[in-house]
């Protein structure tokens, strides 16, 4: 079987520099994770802040390089501390931050934020950039008219929209979703939560999704990997978690963590858009 992406022991430790009491240390933010993802699936890591996931995260979107284990990109070993990614293997991998607030460059407009992808890792001419921005712009739910918008302009839900639309004008195999739905209204979480489904259907995307939100990770998942300071401590396919936790920190988490329906958030933002189209009768 092949994947998409695979970790085999990962780990990530960061220096800290000592202070009046103590002398310099080294702290393991990442102990030996391991995993693997199918293409078209959905592998979901969830765990409290500190946990070490947004870290694991950087790593497999080729942000930061591991500091030991072996991380593989369609069966190809990848560590950046020895070789930088050239543009193909960076097209594979994309990612999607939290803040839409703060990943868009508030002095570019929609259709440069877009565009730039292309004019960096493509020789595509001025006329193809514009117009694979403007066709994805329609994709994620905008319109061709924003393109000369800036994104104070949009709202929150509005600007992750940009913020997916310029991920995948790589055509990426592989998508790290960090946190992309927690500074959003519920509404509008269930409509980027469609979004994102819709797209991975469409294209064959493997996510790998990053929250701390049960009921998103329940609504979105394919397989889950729970993080507990550093380590893996219950992997398995979403059924499986959540109809039976095993290890008592998963218990834990379950148990203290409100849970919001999102499958219902999503049935009512499809009728309210339904009686607008005057598809049904109120």
């Amino acid at each position: 079987m092949s994947y998409v992406v695979e970790g085999i022991d990962l780990t990530q430790d960061y220096d800290v520099p000592g202070g009046m009491f103590g002398g310099a240390k080294t702290v393991r933010a990442v102990k030996g994770a391991s995993f693997a993802v199918e293409k078209g699936k959905t592998l979901a890591i969830v765990g409290e802040s500190g946990s070490g996931k947004s870290t694991l995260a950087r790593i497999v979107a080729l942000i930061d390089h591991q500091s030991g284990g072996v991380l593989k990109i369609d069966g190809q070993e990848v560590d950046i501390s020895k070789k930088r990614p050239d543009h193909t293997l960076r097209a594979k991998v994309q990612m999607v931050f939290q803040n839409p607030y703060g990943s868009l460059n508030p002095r570019q407009k929609v259709g440069d934020v877009l565009m730039e992808p292309l004019l960096l890792n493509t020789k595509f001419p001025a006329a193809e950039r514009r117009a694979r921005a403007e066709a994805m712009l329609t994709r994620v739910g905008l319109a061709p008219e924003h393109f000369n918008r800036y994104p104070h302009m949009f709202s929150g839900g509005q600007r992750q929209r940009i913020a997916i639309a310029r991920a995948l004008m790589l055509n990426p195999a592989l998508l790290v979703l960090d946190e992309p739905v927690s500074a959003l209204d519920l509404s509008v979480q269930a409509q980027v939560l469609n979004l994102l489904a819709d797209l991975q259907e469409e294209f064959g995307l493997t996510y790998v999704f990053i929250s701390h939100d049960l009921s998103v990770i329940r609504y979105i998942a394919d397989d889950v990997m729970v993080m507990h300071k550093g380590e893996v401590v219950e992997q398995g396919s979403r059924e499986e978690i959540f109809a039976n936790p095993k290890h008592p920190y998963t218990r834990q988490l379950f148990a203290a963590t409100p849970v919001t329906d999102i499958e219902a958030i999503r049935q009512r933002v499809a009728r309210r858009k339904a009686l607008r189209a005057g598809q049904i009768s109120a």
